[in-house]
């Protein structure tokens, strides 16, 4: 069964003001994949657990019709008020259940969100809806994060790494795929021609507040913030006022770079 985490309009508001689309390598590595097999023209593509659309927009930049799918209806509410690409569109649907007919799909994608899925009714899907010759990819950002900054680049990571851990002991126990860089995922895909990258480094351009922003929306402090909602308030607090102090600014709109590592998945469906 899939788990739901990202239901509330709070939490949705936040996801989608925090996380960030994916990045350059990424972008790059999936767009490459795709001309190496050939599958243009790419006539339909969905992105499935797309929450709040940040890699459901970049896709729409490159193909012709481009679906976002989520279970979560707050979620897709805030990727409607944030698109308006006439060739983008969304629905609220489980990824185990997806409104396509067999083999229409040329590209299926998911961002950050094969983990929450039922794995198995996932992949029994993606092997319906994908076409012959159709491709997949499936990826996820690792916990291998840094902060860069100065000359102040190893304390801020040490210290963004300090929040992060007294998060994640909130973590739900599907987060272990993500620290197992998917490996179970890529074994359930159901496709001979597939290959897992374990090794793309993307620098994002954040700023404090961004940083700070993105620890407020994952799971775990979710689930921190309904347990004990001051101390995780009070956390979030502190970390900003420790980067600040740290990097000798005021400001919480201080750019700096988010390095992080992700795992991505390709799959290229037989005839």
């Amino acid at each position: 069964m899939a788990t739901q985490l990202f239901e509330g309009k709070g939490h949705a508001a936040v996801y989608q003001k925090y996380r960030f689309a994916p990045g350059e390598d990424l972008q790059q590595t999936i767009l490459s994949y795709l001309k190496e097999k050939g599958t243009n023209p790419i006539e339909l593509v969905v992105d499935v657990g797309c929450g709040s659309g940040q890699g459901t927009r970049f896709l729409a930049e490159h193909f012709k019709k481009v679906v976002g799918a989520d279970i979560s209806e707050a979620q897709i509410q805030e990727a409607r008020d944030a698109s308006s690409l006439p060739n983008l569109s969304y629905l609220v649907c489980p990824a185990e259940e997806l409104p396509f007919e067999d083999g229409s799909v040329d590209l299926l994608t998911s961002f950050t969100a094969v983990h929450w899925f039922d794995i198995e009714k996932f992949m029994k899907e993606v092997n319906r809806v994908v076409k012959p010759h159709g491709c997949v990819a499936i990826s996820t950002y690792t916990v291998d994060m840094s902060l860069r900054y100065g000359n102040c680049s190893e304390k801020l990571t040490q210290i963004f790494i300090e929040t992060r851990d007294r998060i994640f002991k909130y973590s739900h126990n599907r987060v272990k795929h993500v620290l197992e860089d998917y490996k179970e995922i890529f074994e359930a895909l159901p496709f001979q021609d597939k290959k897992r990258i374990t090794d793309i480094v993307d620098k994002i351009p954040m700023t404090v507040a961004g940083v700070v922003g993105y620890l407020e929306s994952v799971s775990p402090y979710q689930a921190y913030l309904r347990n004990d909602p001051d101390a995780a308030k009070t956390l979030l607090q502190e970390t900003e006022k420790r980067f600040l102090d740290v990097m000798g600014v005021s400001s919480r709109e201080t750019p700096l770079e988010f390095c992080l590592r992700h795992v991505c998945i390709l799959g290229c469906k037989g005839p």
